[in-house]
């Protein structure tokens, strides 16, 4: 009896051990598939310009590098109405990361001219790109080869608000003129006017792109030229507004283009919504720069760019802390 005692007090101890086995084992097991739960993945709308356009492609370019890079993000970029459109899709979190040039951020940033009564005081930068010169493009019977020139003409300016309006308001009125007033002006957008441009329906057209950009080659090969804007000009725009730059776009550019032509720049700016995590904006940072020499074969207007100039003509633009992190780290800034 003694040995059947026995016997039976060590099966049930060796039940005990396999029931504690299998509880341990359990317990391993679900904290293995706790391990392998997928990171939250982080999206991001980019939008950019109109499909045709530089700004589109640019885009394309930096989300593909995003999303193959950075883990846990999935960005793709969208065609949108331009720089002022993205801004107010990024403030309305429409949008997460986009390009506009430094006068709309700041202008956003302030909540004045296209902004007035909605500004988005806590709009993030990640970075300066390149710069984005104005291009005055204009049929060669048309007599003009100064801005004052376009009074009386019948010109596009694209669409009311957007940034190329914009930026024709701010010329023609710094050389004297009243806009539109003086113009017979044409809403829309130089893809369309490089078309009337050609068919002799139109004497001129703003575009405001990287160069060499593809409406402006069309319109060159069909008795069309570039216009200077001379220095007085530039520097009286300079005095009242402090993002304009001096460009020069080199002979060359452009098919028929037999020499440099000067003209106004304005840095195109990364930005981003203030709610992007640091390490998220980091690591988009850091992965932009990164692949640079990459992008720049992807995307023209990006090939040359260096993080040491990401802060430079930014109209001093407040940069988001994960790009700030990423620029301290390179030592771009301290």
């Amino acid at each position: 009896m003694k040995k059947l005692s026995v016997l039976k007090r060590m099966a049930c101890a060796a039940l005990a051990l396999t029931m504690l086995a299998g509880v341990v084992a359990g317990c391993g097991g679900e904290k293995k598939e706790a391990a392998k739960a997928p990171a939250k993945v982080v999206k991001i709308n980019f939008p950019t310009a109109g499909a045709s356009g530089a700004l589109y492609a640019v885009g394309a370019a930096i989300t593909n590098n995003w999303t193959k890079n950075v883990p846990g993000v999935q960005a793709a970029s969208q065609a949108s109405a331009g720089g002022i459109a993205n801004l107010n899709m990024v403030a309305g979190n429409e949008a997460q990361v986009s390009i506009a040039i430094s006068s709309n951020v700041l202008q956003c940033l302030q909540g004045t001219d296209s902004f007035k009564d909605h500004a988005y005081k806590d709009l993030k930068v990640i970075g300066g790109l390149y710069m984005n010169p104005n291009q005055v493009v204009v049929t060669n019977k048309s007599g003009i080869n100064t801005l004052a020139d376009v009074k009386g003409k019948h010109f596009a300016v694209a669409a009311a608000g957007s940034s190329v309006y914009n930026e024709c308001q701010n010329h023609f009125t710094t050389v004297g003129m009243k806009f539109p007033e003086d113009i017979k002006t044409e809403l829309i957008a130089f893809g369309p006017a490089a078309d009337m441009l050609q068919n002799g329906t139109l004497d001129g057209a703003w575009i405001m792109s990287g160069a060499p950009a593809a409406a402006v080659s069309q319109a060159l090969t069909a008795g069309c030229h570039l216009v200077d804007i001379d220095d007085k000009t530039i520097s009286a725009l300079q005095a009242k507004y402090p993002w304009y730059a001096k460009y020069t776009i080199p002979a060359k550019t452009y098919p028929n283009q037999d020499k440099d032509v000067q003209t106004s720049a304005i840095k195109m700016v990364m930005f981003c919504r203030h709610d992007l995590s640091e390490d998220t904006v980091y690591q988009l940072t850091k992965s932009f720069w990164e692949h640079i020499d990459e992008l720049g074969k992807a995307q023209k207007n990006l090939k040359g760019l260096k993080p040491t100039d990401a802060v430079k003509d930014i109209a001093n633009l407040p940069l988001h802390s994960g790009a700030a992190k990423y620029y301290k780290e390179i030592g771009v800034i301290k």
